[in-house]
């Protein structure tokens, strides 16, 4: 578009567009624009973190300089204070150029957006920037065993010990715990008022001796699940002036956890059909499995049929979570939108699995030598868990039904 015809606003973003790419261009290593999107080319950083390479270390120490890993955050916390506008311009043009986010982290996308609005200040200033910095890597400590969906009903509890407090309970399905540093829980601090009213949230040091983590084993394989055993956890009531170990209030913690909440299954819609990188793109697969006619379509008119379904029910998706982000990061409060994102795009992640197992060599389905599923099966039964993690679907349906439709409960 010539620069006449743009508006000030539009030059203004083409000129951070066009500075933003010379900028990625000349510093991102070539080793670092893959395209990997999926989870086997992510740095997720953290104390026990190994690079893959001198190219990843490079490019995540390239981003922390420009505080590129967290963008819109305030400068003094690690970010770079930068515009939502211009975030996504920059998510565009990293995306355009198949450059990897330069570091993912719970830290990030869900306890960073809580600490924002609701900590103090020594909070922020003592726990942001190492996440910026991809130096503490966290978990989130929410599921138990008898309180998944109904997460108000956790037990697990939270007792003043004078300058401490005395933490006792158990957390399942917490994923990638046993490569954490710390761990963010929802805990319970009164007994005697409603379920949702005694909870608060919690900040703890997973180093300490009282705090075992187990890996759970699925069916596929492989697991980022674990179980968190917490055996009478002395935590500090303070690390230090104004930095308390709690976030919000006593008895704050489901307000603080349910906005938490927001921005996971927001970031949750990030899934999209062709997986999570571990596989060439699903048309691309279809297309190598099926073959093509003399029109240039796929032979299999079901597949042909089944697959242009599902790929514009998948773009829809990636329009909303798009939509929703760029809300979010201008401060809008998208609350229980974040539940249509999850579920369409936990769907849709399950389907493209479903897809490629209906086109795909049985062959891919047997064990491998070493008696595990091979790549595409394990990732076809380990699909089941993104409708299950992050909020079952069918508790995604009912915030969908009661709180934006306003529908009855019977």
């Amino acid at each position: 578009m010539e620069a006449a015809l743009l508006k000030p606003n539009e030059k203004s973003s083409q000129a951070f567009r066009l500075k933003c790419r010379e900028w990625l261009l000349e510093n991102c290593p070539q080793e670092m624009r893959d395209g990997k999107t999926g989870s086997e080319g992510r740095c997720w950083g953290g104390k026990k973190w190994q690079f893959e390479s001198k190219s990843q270390k490079q490019w995540l120490n390239k981003c922390i300089e420009k505080g590129w890993t967290v963008p819109t955050w305030p400068e003094e916390f690690g970010g770079a204070g930068m515009s939502a506008l211009n975030a996504d311009i920059l998510k565009e043009e990293m995306s355009s150029l198949g450059i990897r986010a330069p570091l993912y982290s719970y830290g990030i996308s869900m306890l960073g957006p809580a600490l924002l609005k609701y900590g103090t200040k020594q909070q922020k200033l003592k726990h942001l920037p190492p996440i910026a910095r991809g130096e503490i890597r966290w978990c989130q400590g929410y599921s138990e065993p008898n309180a998944g969906s109904d997460l108000a009903a956790l037990k697990t509890k939270c007792i003043d010990a004078g300058n401490d407090w005395l933490v006792s309970g158990q957390k399942v399905w917490t994923s990638n715990a046993d490569e954490s540093d710390w761990i963010f829980a929802m805990v319970r601090t009164n007994t005697e008022v409603k379920k949702h009213e005694g909870i608060s949230f919690i900040l703890m040091d997973l180093a300490d001796e009282a705090i075992t983590v187990r890996p759970i084993e699925l069916i596929s394989g492989k697991s980022v699940f674990c179980e968190v055993f917490f055996d009478d956890v002395k935590v500090p009531k303070y690390y230090g002036p104004d930095n308390p170990s709690m976030v919000g209030s006593l008895g704050q913690g489901w307000e603080v956890g349910m906005y938490l909440l927001t921005h996971e299954r927001g970031s949750l819609g990030g899934y999209t059909l062709n997986g999570r990188g571990y596989e060439l793109p699903i048309v691309e697969t279809t297309i190598n499995q099926v073959g093509l006619n003399g029109s240039n379509k796929l032979n299999d008119p079901v597949a042909r049929v089944n697959l242009s379904v599902a790929l514009i029910d998948d773009a829809a998706s990636t329009a909303l979570a798009e939509l929703l982000d760029s809300q979010s990061n201008s401060g809008i409060e998208i609350g229980s939108q974040s539940s249509i994102v999850k579920y369409a795009s936990t769907q849709i992640i399950k389907r493209g699995y479903e897809l490629r197992v209906a086109v795909s060599d049985l062959e891919d389905l047997k064990l491998g030598e070493d008696g595990q599923p091979r790549t595409m099966a394990s990732n076809w039964l380990y699909s089941r868990a993104y409708t299950i993690l992050g909020g079952t679907s069918e508790i995604q349906l009912n915030i969908i039904a009661k709180r934006l439709l306003n529908l009855p409960s019977k």
